[in-house]
């Protein structure tokens, strides 16, 4: 299509030049004619070509300055939408245009990166906003019991009451400081990243141990089933996702219920879920949950301790891994996580 352009361009040009000097031809020969007079052969020539230059030069002259006018316009757009960009308005879009297509990926790259920098600026003030607000939870919380034990009326278990949420809102907020730390760490390109060759099964199985008076505690019975799995992956970092996984199952399986932890391997592919019979995720916040912050049930996630970003950080590690996380729920029919790890 560019050759078929290219091409017709050229014979525009051409056919351009011959009817100027055939303008420049029969005007010069019919100043001759009217004056009577014919000069030598070479001059005739000369004045015909010199005719049918000028002529060219004037066309372009003028062909020129509209094209320059154009492309004044179509730059100054660019210049504008990139000045808005760098004052902070990401809301620009620069038209292509068919006369510009030299150009089209230019701009198509400039709208693109003004549609990535709005998003990128829209999470920053959300992250900034849900910092904010859980920080705020608990220090409100702090500041208010903190007052009440000023009170000398109050009796020593409400005293003891009253120190016990103060602790445990700074444990709250110790957490939500380490993780934000974590999550930080994990998504720049500094953190330890150490793969060595271990087996997940026995990791597995020590984390579910690890685990034993929480699950105990609430009666739930663990159906474990642990093939024997040598993988090569930072066992450092994997043993955070467990950690949050099943601490996760465990704290929202009701007492007396059934949590599952399967390993399974298969097309050098290793294969783990961990499953509960708690209440479940509704499909509009599978969607979610991954994100930072994000709370599939924001009272209970309260009461629980939870801030919304451990899953963010059990996927950022399975992304270092180029491995995969899903989520399968029904509300009420409780949840599995499927995780994928290359072996």
């Amino acid at each position: 299509m560019e050759r078929f352009r290219g091409f017709l361009f050229f014979m525009a040009i051409f056919v351009l030049i011959i009817i100027y000097w055939l303008a420049a031809f029969y005007t010069s020969e019919w100043i001759y004619t009217y004056l009577g007079k014919r000069p030598h052969e070479v001059i005739v020539q000369l004045i015909n070509s010199m005719g049918g230059m000028l002529l060219w030069g004037i066309t372009m002259k003028f062909l020129g300055d509209y094209f320059r006018s154009k492309q004044m316009v179509f730059f100054q757009a660019m210049v504008d939408a990139i000045r808005r960009m760098s004052r902070g308005d990401f809301n620009v879009s620069v038209e292509n245009s068919t006369h510009m297509e030299p150009f089209v990926e230019l701009v198509d790259s400039i709208n693109d990166m003004a549609v990535q920098l709005g998003q990128l600026e829209k999470m920053r003030q959300e992250f900034i906003s849900n910092v904010s607000h859980e920080i705020q939870s608990p220090l409100t919380s702090i500041s208010g019991f903190s007052r009440a034990l000023k009170n000398e009326g109050i009796t020593e278990d409400e005293r003891r009451h009253y120190l016990d949420i103060i602790e445990a809102e700074s444990k709250r907020l110790s957490k939500l400081s380490d993780n934000l730390l974590k999550l930080t760490s994990l998504e720049s390109e500094h953190h330890p990243f150490e793969p060595k060759s271990f087996r997940l099964d026995k990791q597995l199985r020590n984390h579910i141990l690890a685990c034993e008076p929480q699950w105990v505690e609430k009666e739930i019975e663990m159906d474990i089933d642990l093939a024997a799995v040598s993988i090569t992956a930072d066992e450092d970092l994997l043993s955070q996702v467990w950690t949050n996984l099943i601490h996760n199952a465990i704290k929202f399986t009701p007492a007396g219920g059934t949590i599952g932890v399967h390993l399974t391997a298969a097309d050098k592919e290793a294969m783990i879920h961990i499953s509960d019979n708690g209440v479940g995720i509704s499909e509009e916040d599978q969607a979610h949950i991954f994100e930072r912050f994000y709370k599939a049930d924001k009272s209970r996630n309260r009461a629980s301790g939870g801030n919304g970003l451990g899953l963010s950080i059990v996927k950022k590690i399975l992304d270092m891994h180029q491995g995969s996380i899903e989520v399968t729920s029904k509300q009420g029919n409780g949840t599995t996580f499927t995780i994928r790890l290359p072996i």
